[in-house]
């Protein structure tokens, strides 16, 4: 292969790479879409963002460093990759690291979009159980896109692939351990820092997006395998600029 046909791979890698991540990147902001959703219905969290919304309750009353939601879930997703990291050892791969950027990614969206969602829903029973069912909806749609674009796991779902490493464990039952003991672990903040369990945080919708979400991602899965063709699309730059110009152009006239 000569120089000028690697120099083609090359930029074809690349941006075929940063064209994967942007799409990976409006993946999560669908998902943390649904994660705030989930938060704003007060009938419980999805199970992400349970202990970083005991924490933040906590930080509201004084109790903990008063940090956003999105940075509790950041800390969080940073040591879910440390715990990686202390049960595979020598197996953890570097390219896993990459983890930390995703996880920062998702803290950041999910502040952006619990500020799109204040106000958003209504007081009454009704409008919590639409607005839990629609976040619920949201995240399983978001977590279909977000696998299908290939790149490392959220930290949430590496800690299980790592523990059915070491252990053999199927990961759906994996996947329930992690789930538990992140619930566990937000009741018993709740408990620490308020002295009751905490209804808003780990709820009857907590429960529910424990179950639903997935049936969501399978039912989702399936059917989107047209967006393999949107991975495989690779945007020039120069087409982008010239049809950025073209339309600035149109307006002005």
């Amino acid at each position: 292969m000569n120089e000028a046909a690697i120099g083609v791979d090359v930029r074809s890698r690349v941006i075929g790479f940063l064209w994967q991540h942007v799409l990976l990147f409006l993946s999560l902001f669908v998902m943390t879409a649904g994660v705030a959703l989930c938060v704003r219905s007060a009938l419980g969290s999805s199970v992400i963002s349970t202990i970083p919304y005991v924490m933040t309750e906590a930080g509201s009353a004084s109790m903990a460093p008063g940090l956003t939601i999105g940075q509790y879930t950041y800390l969080m997703n940073f040591v879910l990759v440390l715990a990686q990291i202390a049960v595979l050892r020598r197996r953890f791969e570097a390219v896993q690291l990459f983890q930390l950027v995703i996880g920062f990614a998702f803290g950041w969206l999910l502040d952006v979009n619990m500020g799109f969602t204040d106000g958003l829903v209504g007081e009454g029973l009704l409008s919590q159980i639409m607005a839990q069912l629609a976040g619920c909806t949201i995240l399983g749609i978001g977590i279909a896109f977000e696998v299908r674009c290939g790149s490392v796991t959220m930290p949430g779902e590496g800690m299980p692939v790592a523990l059915t490493r070491v252990t053999r464990l199927p990961f759906p039952k994996a996947k329930i351990i992690v789930d538990i003991s992140l619930v566990v672990i937000a009741v018993v903040l709740g408990y620490g820092f308020f002295g009751r369990w905490m209804g808003n945080v780990v709820g009857v919708g907590t429960l529910f997006a424990m179950f639903y979400v997935g049936l969501v991602v399978k039912m989702v899965a399936p059917r989107i395998g047209w967006f393999d063709r949107v991975l495989s699309f690779r945007p020039g730059m120069r087409r982008v600029v010239y049809g950025l110009l073209r339309y600035l152009g149109n307006r002005n006239s």
